[in-house]
């Protein structure tokens, strides 16, 4: 049963409004003034707040940002009750960023509606989607729900790619934003010499071009290849634009949830700038072995070219190789006649990723 905090200092309208509430089965905390509404809310915690704005004790705006600065209660849905319609009224409000305005008196269903809305909107606002496809789909269409929106594409087919095959390559146009069903896959840049410099390595969950997509030159600034076999799904641009701009909560999560690999770039840009190359090899192979790259019980791990894991470390081809014979020769990893690497002492490379 939801929760519905109504503070309100006119008793009738308090107690009518209560009794629509309670019909429609919420459960309805009352207030009579805003300092008591303050008290409740931070008690009760409400899935939701309908708060007068002229009050005794403390005035609906002096509720609404007391309840801001406080972390339990700053994300509850909030609507205004006033008996004015003064453009100024509602421009304050707004500013505050106070969810919704109900001018009274108000009808039943114009009640009952702004609830029903502000409920399921705060609802996605809240809910963890999947790191798959699946769940990716459900964000689209619960996203295009809630900003009314028919026309992001129904359709994300996966294609299905082979090993060394290039998804997408340096220089040409950025039209797609990519999500990693299945499979590994590299990014990389070329230098003037026509060498490549890894950019990273991503597996299953992870988003790839989003930030070619953001760039002023509408072009892709890596080559994405394929490390090993992979299923990919690709967001149209124009759906990226719209859930990027069009609102800004929509926004704001799109950005959580696209925005891991970012978060582990600028990571690698400091690891690369600070640490040793010894610390740099320990943290690249727990990294890889996060993403499932590296061999043991639940995966088979895939080959790693070792001028890419040289790429990925920032180091040359030859100075990674002999990183990887020394943790080899202290007990830290083996590597198979395939090449592959398993991690015999993850312990040990994270005393030596981080405090080494």
């Amino acid at each position: 049963m939801k929760k519905i905090l109504l503070i309100e200092d006119n008793q009738d309208v308090r107690e009518n409004t209560a009794d629509i509430l309670e019909l429609e089965n919420y459960e309805v905390i009352t207030a009579e003034n805003g300092k008591i509404g303050v008290k409740k809310a931070l008690k009760h915690i409400p899935n939701i707040i309908i708060c007068d704005i002229m009050m005794p004790e403390l005035d609906g705006y002096g509720v609404f940002e007391s309840l801001s600065k406080n972390a339990k209660t700053s994300a509850i849905p909030f609507i205004f009750l006033t008996a004015k319609s003064e453009k100024s009224d509602l421009r304050k409000g707004m500013n505050l960023g106070v969810d919704d305005y109900l001018t009274k008196p108000f009808e039943e269903k114009e009640l009952l509606d702004a609830i029903k809305i502000r409920l399921k909107k705060n609802a996605f606002l809240k809910r963890k989607f999947s790191k798959n496809i699946e769940g990716f789909n459900e964000f689209i269409n619960e996203a295009s729900e809630y900003l009314n929106l028919e026309d992001l594409s129904k359709d994300r087919n996966i294609e299905k790619y082979k090993i060394k095959e290039e998804i997408f390559t340096e220089g040409s146009a950025a039209h797609q934003l990519y999500f990693i069903e299945s499979g590994n896959v590299k990014t990389y840049r070329t230098t003037e010499k026509g060498k490549e410099f890894v950019t990273g390595l991503y597996g299953p969950g992870d988003f790839i071009g989003q930030l070619s997509l953001l760039g002023d030159k509408g072009i892709y600034t890596e080559t994405a290849s394929v490390l090993a076999e992979a299923e990919i799904c690709g967001i149209p641009k124009s759906d990226f634009t719209k859930l990027l701009y069009e609102n800004k909560e929509v926004s704001n999560k799109f950005i959580a949830i696209i925005s891991n690999n970012l978060i582990d770039m600028q990571d690698q840009l400091v690891n690369m700038a600070f640490a040793s190359v010894r610390q740099r090899t320990a943290k690249a192979l727990l990294d890889l072995d996060d993403k499932g790259m590296i061999k043991d019980n639940e995966h088979i791990g895939i080959n790693i070219p070792r001028e890419d894991f040289a790429g990925l470390i920032g180091t040359a081809t030859e100075t990674a190789i002999r990183m990887l014979t020394e943790f080899k020769h202290e007990g830290l990893i083996d590597i198979e006649t395939n090449r592959r690497v398993i991690l015999l002492n993850k312990n040990k490379l994270r005393h030596i990723a981080y405090f080494n």
